[in-house]
């Protein structure tokens, strides 16, 4: 089986174990992992890693992202998104798209953001979710994130007392989409909360590439072989056969890299993922030979 990354467009009910799980059956492997998990209600694009295809997903989770979601004014839930109980409705019908800019202005770039206390996130060695889902109070403390973007992409339509909208949002690794429309709601004085989300982006990588789960299996399982997934999202540095020999003995070699991470590769074949070390260049993870 070759290594690489697999693009699976996750559809909604799905958890992102659950592709992991199924994917480790279909390519005969247990060496199978994710590039950042997507909520069981979330849709859309989730970068899986297949045998040594797992080592490069460690520098695609920081990439940024884009979703699409729509966003539901008048009513907050304890999980911030359409699963979870509502705590407290308020009627949003006279809130203007022009009020909803406003807050937008604030929700943009460089924030310090809470995330939803319904969360994969430790606390005290325990999931969030957990601690909450038992009863406890859980507040996390405030993170800086980046809001590349966040347009509305659709009229509001209101309906009993409530006030739907869709958006897309750019955004860096670690945003919550559901604390923006938690966050959102609360400005507006009338709480909000997430009813759909589809991730379409990651780093360079697309959901109009992925594989549909329904009709996922051994026959039609595609996966993009580790330096043609690596060149996709990272500066490309060519290894001469000596500086390929020197970096899987772990001595650096020299060269000049414009980027914090790059891909170096010889012929067809990723040897490493390197960094600047000084003036010279060093391996991060270096990937054995396949036979």
């Amino acid at each position: 089986m070759t290594s690489g990354l697999v693009f699976i467009d996750k559809p909604s009910g799905w958890t992102s174990h659950d592709i992991v799980a199924k994917l480790r059956g279909i390519a005969g492997t247990r060496r199978v992992g994710h590039a950042g998990t997507l909520d069981p209600m979330a849709t859309g694009l989730l970068v899986l890693g297949v045998d040594a295809g797992t080592k490069l997903l460690t520098f695609l989770v920081g990439a940024d992202k884009t979703y699409e979601a729509r966003i539901r004014l008048g009513a907050s839930t304890i999980t911030d998104d359409a699963e979870g109980e509502i705590t407290a409705t308020h009627d949003a019908t006279a809130i203007t798209p022009e009020q909803i800019e406003k807050v937008l202005e604030n929700l943009r770039g460089e924030i310090m953001q809470v995330p939803s206390s319904v969360s994969a996130i430790k606390v005290d060695g325990e999931r969030a979710y957990a601690k909450v889902r038992g009863g406890d109070e859980v507040k996390l403390a405030a993170r800086p994130v980046t809001i590349h973007k966040f347009e509305i992409t659709s009229a509001p339509v209101a309906a009993e007392g409530f006030l739907d909208f869709d958006a897309v949002i750019e955004c860096s690794s670690g945003t919550y989409i559901r604390a923006l429309a938690r966050d959102l709601g609360a400005a507006l004085g009338v709480g909000g909360h997430l009813t759909a989300l589809r991730r379409s982006r990651v780093g360079d990588y697309r959901v109009e590439d992925a594989l549909k789960m329904e009709t996922l299996n051994r026959e039609n399982l595609r996966i993009t072989p580790l330096a043609d997934a690596a060149l996709a999202n990272f500066e490309k540095f060519e290894l001469s056969e000596q500086q390929e020999i020197d970096l899987r003995h772990g001595k650096k070699i020299d060269g000049v890299l414009t980027t914090a991470v790059a891909a170096a590769v010889r012929g067809e074949k990723l040897v490493a993922m390197v960094e600047p070390a000084g003036a010279k260049i060093k391996s991060v993870v270096v990937f054995a030979e396949e036979k």
